[in-house]
């Protein structure tokens, strides 16, 4: 929950409401805060704690640190031990699909997923829900795990006075989503495992993220904090369930967008560049101190800024603003150089040491901002990220018929037969190692290992700062993390460029070896619609870019397999989850989870992308479709904008509008730019109204958004971007000849090289059945239109001329 909204609805919680203020849940009025121990995904930190609902007057004790100082504490290794044959416990979670909640299938909680079951026993029997919510790659939900819902004692008193459901966030990010909002807006931060108490009637009533088993520093612990809440609600729970609705209408109140009726104009998006000129950190870039995420729609919206007009000062601010933060990222630790990927966030200023688990999401949005970086700059540095990303998605990641799994774990065994896993012992590097495998090797009389310990700053004592990781997992341990450029490590040694790639080559290989037969990190084989989509995106953008056919044909192969598996061709609806069976076959388990909106949405900017990258109007066709089945779906008539699920589920008690752009882009900041592109494809259709209707939903999209819009762009880079366009209407380039005629193709190249966002590509092959550019004339020479700012130029058929017209200002057009 953005921090504005969150601050405000705790107003309203705390000062308004007498029954908020008065009730306490621990016995000294005070609440747990240990922000510290939680898988935190969220881009931004606040730099202030919110107070908590419950109590008025709380600091968090001086020893604990909160997420947003500037240096952070790396999570402890888990104890997690070799199960035996037969488990001495088993629970409902034994029949689901997802990896998550199959990993607490044998606690001794009686834990049920969110099932209809679940809900109506807590009616029956009268009891508070206990709600926990996390992911399987989520190293503190681990910790959670073994400290509290392995312990028999705390699992008693669970069993006897709750109904426990465990959730995993990435199947329902809609019920994460709302409860997330209640926790946030009453401690001030977020993050996982996410511990809440529910009403029988589903209403959010207490909080937090990750508790200790036992009380700390004066504060309860988990098995206090279940006494407490099971006592309070045998005593007192008319009280509990009148608190309950009050925070719902609080919420409702506070998620509720004012219908406005005016648009924000050109100082948004000027003080959107300003905010992010006044976070950018100018020696290791990025937006803010450590921790420090990969916010890519900030990088796309910096970009889009950019390429409106290249000469203008600060667009060329904007730009290198991206290129420093993206080279000085794939330089650093969050790039995994051995085995390629990039992990999720860094912990510290310098991109050094990351939280190792690795993203789907992260992977496919990451793509995207490197071909940006390369079509600025046709630096192949940039490229090289690119294939890098791919190599690691489609050797780690693919499952054989073409979809993408979701993540691969922080925590690993670091040998086989050890106890404990431990945070990046995969993905570390002892000196003594490294000497091993490398100092027999000798170019120019100078080590291999020399060489490679001086680029990638290796040290024999270890490279980790002191006092990174809690157990001390990462003393004498190295992240290989680059500080200068190849010419320093060069010029030390004496080489040349191929010599001295050639070494660093070899070293890879064969440090790449050594860690494939490491204990592999936990993968979690769900397959979700919405980021395969991004992937999707991906791949077209790339294989646009860097002219390869593969990844597009990857593109192909990912789309097909959701329109397989994900596609339900008689409603024309998506689901959001399959599963990969032992046999490798895919699954959806037994009540598949229908589609939200940023499976729709995130989709549809897939299929545009690879219309543009494959010229099939196979995707364009499906696209859509599924604009109007989204449409139908998650469309508030009333105000406009879109829900993030649909009105069918009745659990679901508040349907919200996302409104922050993440770790993943806001559905609506997506879908905002999908219409606007769908509108110029039905501008060029048969049907008389072309694209109006699109472009009227868009409008009312931005003014449901305007008040956001216009006191924190910097929340919504990405529907900022999409203001940006349906200010300048996107660049239209329409291309009208064979679609084998060489001189066609080479139009078409000329296109994918420049760096447009928003463009539209669409090509009318005059030898085919009339498409989407219906309205065009039959040439005999291949020729282009472009268009821009609701004027077309006249039709070229020369690529210098081409080149004239994309290279001019997109505000001068």
């Amino acid at each position: 929950m953005p921090y504005n909204r969150a601050t405000s609805l705790l107003r309203r919680l705390s000062l308004n409401d007498s029954k908020l203020k008065n009730f306490g849940t621990t016995q000294n009025n005070k609440e747990i805060f240990l922000p510290n121990h939680i898988c935190n995904q969220r881009d931004f930190c606040w730099t202030i704690r919110i107070s908590t609902l419950f109590n008025n007057n709380l600091n968090p004790p001086n020893n604990l640190r909160g997420l947003c100082d500037n240096i952070i504490k790396m999570s402890a290794p888990t104890t997690e031990q070799t199960l035996p044959d037969k488990p001495k416990f088993t629970n409902k979670l034994g029949n689901e699909k997802s990896p998550y909640l199959l990993q607490h299938a044998n606690n001794p909680v009686n834990w049920y997923p969110w099932c209809q079951e679940a809900l109506d026993k807590a009616k029956q029997q009268n009891k508070l829900i206990f709600l926990s919510v996390g992911y399987s790659t989520c190293h503190w939900c681990h910790v959670m795990e073994k400290e509290s819902f392995e312990n028999e004692d705390i699992a008693k008193i669970m069993n006897d006075n709750f109904i426990n459901i465990k959730l995993d966030r990435e199947e329902r990010p809609d019920l994460d989503r709302l409860y997330m909002l209640f926790v946030m807006a009453t401690t001030g931060s977020g993050g996982w495992p996410m511990s809440v108490f529910l009403t029988p009637e589903l209403k959010p009533i207490k909080g937090g993220t990750y508790y200790p088993p036992e009380d700390r520093f004066g504060y309860p612990g988990f098995k206090t904090l279940l006494r407490i809440m099971a006592d309070k609600w045998r005593q007192n729970s008319k009280t509990l369930m009148d608190m309950g609705d009050s925070v719902i209408e609080h919420i409702k109140n506070a998620t509720k967008l004012d219908i406005n009726t005016s648009l924000p104009g050109e100082v948004t998006w000027l003080r959107c560049v300003e905010k992010y000129m006044s976070m950018y950190e100018p020696e290791f870039g990025g937006f803010g101190t450590a921790p420090k995420f990969p916010h890519v729609p900030a990088f796309n919206f910096l970009f889009h800024y950019y390429a409106r007009d290249k000469y203008d000062p600060k667009a060329k601010e904007c730009l290198n603003m991206c290129l420093h933060t993206l080279t000085k990222m794939a330089k650093g630790g969050i790039h995994d150089h051995i085995s390629s990927g990039f992990a999720r966030y860094s912990t510290d200023n310098h991109w050094q040491v990351p939280h190792f688990e690795k993203m789907l999401y992260d992977q496919a949005q990451l793509a995207v901002a490197y071909t940006d970086a390369y079509l600025a700059t046709k630096d192949e540095f940039f490229a090289d990220v690119i294939r890098d990303i791919i190599k690691y998605v489609n050797t780690d990641l693919r499952h054989e018929h073409g979809g993408y799994y979701s993540a691969e774990d922080a925590d690993s065994y670091p040998s086989f037969g050890a106890q404990h896993k431990q945070e990046g012992a995969f993905y570390v590097w002892d000196y003594d190692e490294l000497k091993n495998l490398l100092s027999d090797k000798l170019i120019a009389d100078y080590s291999y290992l020399d060489i490679f310990c001086h680029y990638y700053n290796v040290e024999e004592d270890g490279n980790v700062s002191p006092g990174v990781g809690n157990k001390g997992e990462f003393d004498n341990k190295n992240v290989l993390i680059v500080y200068g450029g190849e010419e320093d490590t060069m010029e030390k040694f004496g080489l040349t460029k191929v010599q001295f790639r050639k070494v660093i080559s070899t070293c890879r290989e064969i440090l790449f070896e050594v860690q494939q037969k490491r204990p592999r990190p936990h993968l979690d084989s769900k397959l979700l619609c919405s980021w395969n989509g991004l992937m999707i995106s991906g791949l077209a953008r790339a294989g646009q870019g860097l002219e390869d056919k593969n990844y597009v044909d990857d593109a192909i192969k990912t789309a097909n397999f959701i329109k397989q598996n994900f596609y339900c061709t008689d409603s024309k609806s998506l689901l959001h989850s399959c599963y990969k069976e032992e046999d490798g076959s895919i699954t959806c388990g037994e009540v598949p989870i229908k589609g939200f909106l940023d499976d729709y949405a995130f989709l549809i900017r897939g299929l545009l992308d690879l219309y543009e990258a494959s010229l099939d109007m196979e995707w364009l066709k499906w696209a859509r479709d599924l604009q109007q089945k989204q449409n139908d779906l998650f469309w508030d008539s009333d105000v406009g904008g879109y829900y993030t699920c649909s009105d069918e589920d009745d659990s679901v008690i508040i349907r919200l509008k996302e409104d922050q752009d993440s770790a993943e882009p806001a559905g609506n900041s997506v879908a905002c730019h999908n219409l606007l592109r769908l509108a110029v494809y039905a501008d060029r259709s048969p049907a008389p109204e072309g694209g109006q209707k699109e472009r009227d939903m868009a409008k009312k999209l931005l003014l449901a958004f305007s008040q956001r819009l216009s006191d924190t762009p910097n929340a919504l880079p990405e529907m900022v971007s999409a203001l940006m366009l349906y200010n300048d209407s996107p660049t239209q380039v329409l291309i009208s000849g064979p679609r084998s005629d060489p001189r066609t193709l080479e139009l078409v190249r000329v296109v994918r090289s420049r760096l447009l966002p928003g463009r539209v590509l669409a090509l009318t092959d005059p030898n085919e059945a009339p498409a989407v550019l219906s309205r065009s004339r039959n040439v005999d020479v291949p020729r282009a239109y472009v268009c821009r700012r609701y004027a077309c130029s006249l039709p070229v058929t020369d690529v210098k001329q081409l080149e004239t017209l994309l290279d001019e200002p997109a505000m001068l057009q």
